[in-house]
C-alpha cells in the first residue's frame, strides 16, 4: 500500500492555513466572542499542525513500522481537524441562513 504521509502533510499544511485565515477574519471584525467558530476553528488548528508534524515524522521515519505508526496518529489527527472544520462551517451556515 502506497504511503498517504505525503498526501497528509499537503492538505494538513492547506487546511491549517485556511483555519488561520477563519480566525484573523474572526478577530479583526470582533466577532469570535459571540461564536463558538473560533474554537473549533482554533482545535483544527492544533490538529492539522500536528498531523502535520506527525506526517513528516512518517516521511523521515527510517524504520517502517515507526513510519506507519505515525501515519496512523497523523490520519486520525487529520480527521479529527476536518471534523472541527465541518462544525466551523455549520456554524457560519447557521449564522448566515
Amino acid at each position: 500500500m502506497e504511503k498517504k504521509s505525503t498526501h497528509i502533510l499537503n492538505a494538513s499544511s492547506n487546511l491549517l492555513g485556511f483555519s488561520l485565515v477563519i480566525i484573523t477574519s474572526l478577530k479583526i471584525t470582533k466577532i469570535s466572542h459571540s461564536t463558538y467558530l473560533d474554537e473549533f476553528a482554533g482545535v483544527a488548528c492544533l490538529f492539522f499542525a500536528f498531523s502535520c508534524f506527525f506526517s513528516f515524522l512518517a516521511i523521515r521515519a527510517t524504520k517502517q513500522k515507526r513510519g506507519n505508526k505515525f501515519e496512523t496518529i497523523a490520519d486520525y489527527l487529520f480527521l479529527i481537524a476536518l471534523f472541527c472544520i465541518v462544525l466551523a462551517v455549520i456554524i457560519v451556515t447557521m449564522k448566515v441562513i
